[in-house]
């Protein structure tokens, strides 16, 4: 069987047993706040099982898209190395919502990998929950064993414990005991020796988990208490990866056709034979693993940066290419040629590669491109380090800086440190990294209480796109407490006006009138499993009571604004520039906004004063605020609305127009586009390849800006003497100092040239070296030029010069190459040694290096330690 055969066969087959088979959601989360990506597949489903929603559909199936690389469930180092972990993967699911449970789950499962697929019942085990005696005091999964034993040899049934058989969402949140199916792909031979029951769950490659059936009937409370959930649930994922080495009958996950084609292309591309040495093929899977989850990622709007999934992404992508650069011989970028391949692999199943396949590839190869510069770079710091290296051994933090600092790999400068002879300090390396990552979680730490639940409504209704103030009750609240914030409080209503952070537009603010007339101000919006949270510094002291709820009118109405202006944006863009622009990505704030779209070159001037007026044109022309709150997806579509791709859309749809510009949009808009007052753009550059960035102003920020231009520009006026015409003053200032500061430059270098006959006379011979060091009068680049001039006609030359400018003190030291070479001498070691003297600090190159420093009067002293080096 094919996967693609495989794939659809799952589907079908619980579609057969009354589900209903829903689209993969992305693989990149915007809108939630507890994950930078979907590492499982019951990630969508998060508000089911914690009752914030009614389920429309009590039964569903999927594959779904997920990446494991961050967090608790972190499988990057592992990639490559064994056979079957991934970061990409595909998790193929059957889902109940207080619908069917164990029986059914258990049934299903067997009828579909032995009935169905055809897989062997010898080759087959599963295991069961065996209880726990910790503080939960949990029983063996007494049903669970039943129904299996009614179906398996009780030899086949496993014992698991609280790590293999027990899922837990988080710390908090819904759990329950599992079963896992796991399948022996060993030969007859290797089953005969040992059995198949002492390798499951013991890291074996052909002795592994496809399948695991999550029996959701607890809830796991912020104390670490377990109570039972109203209502029970089946969460099931098989391992799509898995499954299909199972049924096409091979030892590995990259010897299916899943990975092969790219397996195949990487050979092309790098004269790479797959299976011929260790060490190439862990780079070969890393590779054909690793392409799947930068592709999916980018094409679901999340690209390489250094923040947030952002960095995530940036470093699993250059994980791949430092594998590829190190054991692949890969002399440029290589990566973004796998991107055809995959697409054709599978663009059939997820549409979104080959929709944004040019897109992906031009990230890719752009990062590609800046990553091997900075392998240049970190090259030529790290042979610095080896030159200033008292010992053999390489500190630690030195070599934490490059990787931290450079994004140097520190497995690469092991690899080069042991081609040269040296050695890495890794225990220096491990604790400069703990200590680092400690900073890191220290900064991040929070702690959440349990919600304390006052009412047991269970859906909220969001009325805020009609009114901005409403009488509400509290249905429940908890409080929150991290280093970064402090002592925090989140409210949840039976309503509410204000409007949740989402599709790029911050959360509303406002305040809460307590009834005695206390008032508690609301300081950001969120939602989170789909509950808009209310994020307080205090509480009500009566909790019981009708509150007043008013949202800040004023920053609601700017940011509503800036929202409307970036979809009039998103159409002059599309207007001007052409049908190829789509948004990436956008950030609607109270004072400015900014968008992201795809397009492949700097916008000129012209095409930007022309994006102005068309959206200016659009808000003069006052055009009302059209909204359709519950349209059918496919209907929206085909009226013309645009949607964006790593955004996940329901059944039924809100649209948004303004005269031609319609879109799928949640937030909150002008009623009028009259309201906007003005557009203007601030900015226009580049954040990836082929994706740039407008930074934009609207309304109140505009009026302040064309102020702050007046007034600017009267006080240039006044310091030109009130000229006429100030942009002509300005430009004749420029050209009269562009003049003087030739002739200045001009005067520097014939005062070099006659300095250099005198310090050549002043020169001193000390050990064989020719050795000079004293304060002059040049700046840097003029010392600069004087040292290597003296150096082309000098051998064994040691110069140390200071000066002084501006109030600041500058060391430059020059030695010749054989000098560094002969006598163990380096130009960056010795300024910075010197550079104390000086109250500074600096570096550079073994032959010449500078030194800054805030102490002018240090000079001196510094220039009497320099014969100290060669004395």
């Amino acid at each position: 069987m094919t996967s693609k055969d495989i794939r659809r066969q799952f589907l079908s087959f619980f579609e057969d047993k009354k589900h209903k088979i829903v689209p993969s959601a992305p693989m990149v989360l915007k809108d939630d706040p507890t994950l930078l990506f979907t590492n499982a597949g019951m990630v969508q489903f998060k508000e089911y099982f914690l009752g914030n929603t009614i389920a429309k559909n009590k039964r569903v199936v999927d594959t779904q898209k997920c990446l494991r690389v961050s967090g608790k469930h972190n499988d990057l180092e592992e990639v490559g190395k064994d056979t079957y972990h991934h970061t990409m993967f595909e998790m193929l699911g059957n889902w109940s919502f207080g619908d069917y449970f164990k029986e059914e789950a258990i049934k299903w499962s067997w009828e579909l990998l032995t009935e169905v697929f055809k897989i062997d019942t010898d080759s087959l085990y599963v295991s069961v929950f065996e209880g726990s005696d910790d503080a939960d005091k949990l029983g063996l999964d007494q049903e669970a064993y039943d129904l299996w034993k009614a179906i398996v040899p009780e030899d086949r049934i496993i014992m698991g414990n609280k790590k293999d058989n027990f899922w837990e969402m988080g710390d908090q949140g819904p759990c329950g005991p599992c079963s896992e199916i796991h399948v022996d792909l060993r030969s007859k031979e290797e089953k005969a020796k040992v059995s198949g029951a002492s390798l499951v769950n013991a890291d074996h490659p052909l002795v592994v988990e496809i399948w695991n059936l999550v029996f959701m009937q607890y809830n796991r409370k912020a104390d670490g208490a377990l109570e039972t959930l109203p209502a029970k649930h089946v969460d099931t994922g098989m391992g799509f990866e898995r499954l299909c080495m199972a049924l096409q009958g091979v030892k590995s996950n990259y010897d299916t056709d899943v990975f092969k084609p790219i397996i195949r292309e990487i050979e092309a591309i790098t004269n790479c034979k797959y299976g011929k040495t260790e060490k190439t093929d862990i780079a070969i899977r890393v590779v054909a693993d690793h392409i799947r989850a930068v592709s999916f990622s980018i094409a679901d709007g999340q690209l390489p940066s250094n923040t947030g999934a952002g960095y995530v992404i940036r470093r699993i992508l250059r994980r791949a290419i430092r594998y590829g650069f190190t054991f692949l011989s890969a002399k440029g970028p290589f990566m973004y040629r796998l991107v055809n391949i995959l697409t054709d692999t599978m663009g059939d199943a997820f549409v979104e590669l080959k929709e944004q396949k040019q897109l992906i590839e031009n990230v890719i190869k752009e990062e590609e491109h800046s990553f091997l510069n900075t392998l240049e770079q970190g090259l030529v710091l790290l042979d610095q380090v080896i030159a200033s290296a008292k010992s053999k051994e390489i500190d630690g933090r030195k070599a934490f800086e490059l990787y931290d600092t450079y994004g140097f790999p520190i497995d690469l400068t092991a690899l080069i440190l042991s081609e040269k002879g040296y050695s890495l300090d890794e225990a220096g390396f491990e604790k400069a990294m703990q200590e680092q990552k400690n900073r890191s979680k220290s900064a991040s730490e929070i702690s959440k209480d349990d919600w304390v639940v006052l009412s047991g409504d269970s859906e909220q209704e969001f009325v805020g796109y009609d009114v901005l103030e409403a009488n509400v009750k509290l249905v429940k609240y908890r409080k929150v407490t991290s280093k970064k914030a402090g002592e925090q409080f989140q409210l949840v209503f039976n309503l509410t006006p204000f409007y949740a952070e989402g599709g790029g537009q911050v959360g509303d603010k406002g305040y809460l009138e307590v009834p005695n007339g206390d008032v508690i101000y609301i300081i950001d919006t969120k939602r989170e499993n789909n509950e808009i949270i209310h994020f307080t510094k205090n509480l009500p002291k009566s909790l019981n009571e009708t509150f007043r709820v008013v949202v800040d009118k004023k920053q609601r109405n700017r940011t509503e604004a800036n929202h409307t202006a970036t979809h009039l944006l998103h159409q002059a863009l599309r207007e001007v520039l052409g049908k190829h622009v789509e948004q990436k990505g956008s950030a609607v704030h109270s004072k400015y906004l900014r968008f992201d779209f795809s397009h492949f070159s700097k916008l000129t001037v012209d095409e930007l004063h022309e994006v102005e007026n068309f959206v200016n044109a659009r808000i003069e022309g006052q055009l009302p605020f059209v909204e359709n709150r519950s349209v059918p997806m496919q209907k929206a579509l085909e009226e013309g609305a645009m949607a964006l791709f790593g955004e996940k859309y329901g059944d039924t749809v809100r649209t948004v127009r303004f005269g031609q510009s319609m879109e799928l949009c949640g937030g909150t808009h002008v009623k009028n586009t009259g309201d906007i007052w003005h557009f203007k753009i601030k900015s226009e550059g580049a954040v990836a390849a082929g994706i740039r960035r407008i930074e934009a102003i609207t309304s109140d920020a505009v009026k302040d800006f064309f102020e702050e231009n007046n007034k600017t520009l009267l006080e240039i006026k006044e310091v030109l003497n009130n000229a006429q015409d100030p942009v002509k003053s300005v430009s004749s200032l420029q050209e009269e100092n562009a003049k003087l500061k030739k002739e200045v430059e001009n005067l520097l270098k014939e005062k070099a040239k006659n300095l250099k006959g005198d310090l050549q006379n002043e020169l001193q011979e000390v050990n064989g070296v020719q050795f000079l060091a004293k304060k002059i009068d040049l700046d840097a680049a003029g010392i600069k030029d004087l040292s290597f001039e003296m150096g082309q006609n000098q051998d064994n030359l040691f110069l140390l010069f200071g000066t002084e400018q501006n109030g600041k003190a500058l060391l430059s030291c020059y030695i010749s190459k054989e000098l560094v070479a002969s006598k163990d001498l380096n130009a960056g070691t010795i300024v910075r040694e010197l550079g104390k003297f000086i109250q500074g600090g600096g570096g550079g190159q073994p032959f010449f290096a500078t030194a800054g420093g805030k102490n002018p009067s240090g000079i001196v002293e510094a220039l009497e330690k320099a014969k100290g080096y060669i004395s």
